[in-house]
Order: structure tokens, then C-alpha cells, then sequence
């Protein structure tokens, strides 16, 4: 019969098959003094003599939980002590950072530690930082990612190693993603390893805490018991996938081919090609960005105060644009005669339905509801015109189209992108993805409501 192995024989294994340290190497370990990184810093620490492994162990102070905050750091400092490992702590004005950039807590938390840990490695000529993430952490980064409308490359989930975030240089490596956080917490029982709870991660003001502590209990209970299991496994496949459309997105780019290859490539590969391109003009390549360089050749598009275009051999460049160019597109269409209309990089249908009092539809993305009756059979598609004037909902008086922008903070450009539906009487009720018109929303005495949906082709 097989012994089965301990948990430091497990992550010993894991550590050559990933060929995350090699022996003889230099390793700051992260330790913020919770279950996990006490439990790492055991494991690494029973492994280092066979392996040559010099530790040390680094633990950033983040000021935020007062005497908690100095409790943790005086456990991990006596546990290096005890452990006979050089110790080094940071600490930083976490609030101030947040409050300086405009960012969340736990955002200028992670960078000022980074920043720490990188700075610390250097200075110690150590390459690398192991850092407690594990297989719990790595589900709630999934779930956090789907609901922000990540791609494959952010489901994939953490790497066994990466770079830092604050210094290229220096390389993050997490020795147990395929062990569970109650494995973590029963190996630091049976070996009495002493280690602080934070009492922030139970806070439901943070949204992984509340994916933690009420999605995935729920999910587990009532849908999948196994569902780190399964969730890994289909990290895993996306992450290939992932990787193999950067492959073919990389190859593409270094080759320069012309515009005929670029319409035979998958539109996965082409997203990821203007992606690419985009991260290499410094640009943050988001879902709707991306779509309109890839759907629309030849169209400048407005960002951060400039203009970038996808030419048709899929190339992505800097070009200047005059954002004052008025299109005089336009497409009448009766909407009893058909269902759905492509106009100008837009996809349209719409439907009409019964209204039931005291139900008022809404919250479908892409999608808007009217008083068909208000609205008429007969409108009108097109784009921003001089002289143009709009009651959005909510307002009691129509205002200049223009002025409305301007306090909407609608960049001049993207103005002009925008299709608007008017009625045939030349009243605008919709602007793509913004307000509809006052005079058509939805009210008691409504009998019948167009349904109206639009997405980008």
C-alpha cells in the first residue's frame, strides 16, 4: 500500500513539477502573520536544508487595524526569530494612498505592499518572492473575475509564478495553488503553529469576502459540493485556451501579414490582436473598446483626449481626427414592417408587448423600454446634427443636444459615433447607451411598450 503523502511532501512535489525554485535559491517569504502564509513559511522552512534554500521573511505592516495590525507583525518577527530566519517589516499609510489616488483600500493596500516586498527582494538580491496564495483563493478570483466581465486570460486564475507588479525584475511564486485552505488550516493545528485572524475578512463591505462567505457556501450547499474541483479544472482549460489565442495573436503581429489574413483570422484571435496592440499604446483594453476597433476599420475612436483607429490590415495606431465632422447618415424604418435594422456598426431589433400596470420592465443590459404608442410606427436613425435638442428623462425641458453632452462629459468624438432614434416628427427619444426621452417612458396610462435592443456589430 502507498503512504500517503504529508502536506510539505505534497507542495515539495508540486515545487519540481513547476520548477518554481531551484536549489540553492534565495526566497523572500511574504508572511502577513494569518493561517496561510504561517503555514507556508513551516512548509518552506522544514524543506529549505535538503533543497540550499536561504529564506527570509519579509511582513508588511498596513496601519489599518491599529494594535491588531502591530500584534501581527510582533507574531511573525518572533516566529522568524524562533525559526532562526533574517526578518524585515515594512509599513505604509494605506488610507492616505487610497484617499491620494482615488482608489479603494484594498487596492493602495496591495500596492504599497508589492511595492515593499519588490523593493526588499532587490535589496536582499533575492529573485523571488513566495507569496500563500492557494486553490480557495484562486476560486474566489474566478468568481470575482466573472463578475466583472473578465476574459480568458483574467479566468485563467494566478500563475505558479509571475512578475511582480511593482518590479518586473522580481518574481511572484505561490507554492500551494493546489492546496485547499482547510488543508492549510490542519496542518497548522497538528503542527500548533500559532498565526492572527484578520477581522476585516469577514466584513461584507468587501466584495471577496461576501463571494467567500455567501456565494460560494451557497453554490457549494445547494449546486456543486465539489466546486473548487470543478472550478479549477475549468480554469485550467481556459487558461490553455487562453494561452493558445495569445500564441496565434503574438505569431500574427510578428509576421505583418495584410488585410485578407486579417478577415480569415477567429475573432478571438482578432480581439486579442487589437488587445495586444492596445497594451502596447499604454491604453486599458476594455470589452467595448476592443469590439469597435475590430468591428469598425477605418473609424477613429476617441480615448484619453486622442484618437486611435484599426486599419484594415489590423494594425492599431495613433491617428489625428477631427471630432467635428457632422455624418449625415440616417435610415427611416417602420417598425411594423420589420424587426431588425444594422445601422452604422450597430445591430437593432425590437419587439412590441403589452403593458401591465404596476410592472414596470427594465435592468436588461443593451436594452431600453418606450411607449410604442409615443413613439410611433414610423422613425428615424441617425447621428448628432447642429441645432439638435433633447428632453432626457427626468428633466422638464428639452436642452441643446450639445450642452447636454458637454455636461455629460461625452467626449467630442464619441459624440458623433453615437446613433440616435428620432421620431418622424424629428423628436429624439433614444442615444445610444444613455438617457431615453421624457415624453416616451413608460407610465399608467401606457398600453403597449416597444421593446427596443441594440449591440455593437
Amino acid at each position: 500500500m502507498l503512504k500517503r503523502m504529508n502536506l510539505p511532501e505534497q507542495i515539495e512535489r508540486s515545487i519540481q513539477e513547476r520548477k518554481l525554485f531551484r536549489n540553492g535559491a534565495r526566497i523572500l517569504v511574504a508572511v502577513s502573520g494569518g493561517v496561510d502564509s504561517m503555514a507556508l513559511l513551516a512548509i518552506l522552512q522544514e524543506l529549505a536544508k535538503p533543497q540550499g534554500w536561504k529564506l527570509f521573511v519579509a511582513h508588511f505592516n498596513h496601519q489599518l487595524r491599529g494594535r491588531a495590525s502591530d500584534g501581527d507583525e510582533r507574531l511573525v518577527q518572533r516566529t522568524a526569530k524562533k525559526l532562526g530566519l533574517p526578518f524585515h517589516a515594512g509599513r505604509g499609510k494605506v488610507m492616505a494612498r487610497a484617499a491620494e489616488q482615488g482608489i479603494s483600500i484594498e487596492m493602495a493596500a496591495r500596492e504599497l505592499r508589492h511595492q515593499f516586498l519588490a523593493k526588499t527582494a532587490r535589496r536582499l538580491k533575492c529573485p523571488l518572492i513566495a507569496i500563500a496564495h492557494h486553490a480557495d483563493d484562486q476560486v474566489e478570483l474566478f468568481f470575482l473575475r466573472l463578475l466583472r466581465g473578465a476574459g480568458g486570460e483574467g479566468l485563467a486564475g494566478m500563475k505558479g509564478t509571475s512578475p511582480s507588479p511593482a518590479d518586473r525584475k522580481v518574481r511572484i511564486v505561490r507554492p500551494l495553488l493546489d492546496v485547499s485552505k482547510a488543508e492549510l488550516e490542519a496542518f497548522a493545528c497538528e503542527r500548533k503553529i500559532r498565526f492572527r485572524e484578520d477581522a476585516t475578512n469577514a466584513s461584507s463591505d468587501v466584495l471577496r469576502n461576501r463571494v467567500r462567505h455567501e456565494l460560494l457556501p451557497r453554490l457549494r450547499k445547494d449546486f456543486q459540493p465539489v466546486l473548487n474541483r470543478t472550478v479549477l479544472r475549468l480554469m485550467e482549460l481556459v487558461g490553455g485556451e487562453a494561452e493558445l489565442v495569445g500564441a496565434l495573436a503574438q505569431d500574427w503581429l510578428a509576421k505583418s501579414p495584410g488585410g485578407s489574413e486579417w478577415d480569415a483570422l477567429p475573432s478571438a484571435v482578432q480581439r486579442r490582436v487589437v488587445q495586444l496592440q492596445l497594451q502596447q499604446l499604454k491604453l486599458v483594453a476594455d470589452f467595448d473598446l476592443v469590439e469597435r476597433l475590430r468591428l469598425m476599420p477605418g473609424k477613429a475612436v476617441s480615448v484619453a483626449e486622442r484618437h486611435v483607429v484599426r486599419q484594415r490590415d489590423g494594425r492599431v495606431k495613433w491617428v489625428d481626427a477631427d471630432p467635428s465632422v457632422f455624418s449625415d447618415a440616417k435610415l427611416r424604418l417602420n417598425l411594423v414592417a420589420r424587426k431588425s435594422v444594422s445601422f452604422n456598426g450597430l445591430e437593432l431589433s425590437w419587439d412590441f408587448t403589452q403593458f401591465k400596470r404596476g410592472k414596470h420592465p427594465g435592468g436588461v443590459e443593451k436594452c431600453e423600454f418606450f411607449d410604442a404608442d409615443q413613439v410611433g410606427d414610423n422613425i428615424i436613425l441617425r447621428h448628432w446634427q447642429p441645432g439638435d435638442r433633447f428632453q432626457p428623462i427626468g428633466m422638464k425641458t428639452a436642452v441643446k443636444l450639445q450642452d447636454w453632452f458637454t455636461n455629460q462629459k461625452i467626449a467630442k468624438a464619441v459624440r458623433h459615433e453615437l446613433v440616435l432614434a428620432a421620431t418622424k416628427q424629428g423628436v429624439v427619444f433614444w442615444i445610444q447607451g444613455l438617457r431615453i426621452g421624457e415624453s416616451f417612458k413608460l407610465t399608467d396610462d401606457t398600453r403597449r411598450v416597444l421593446v427596443w435592443h441594440w449591440r455593437v456589430r
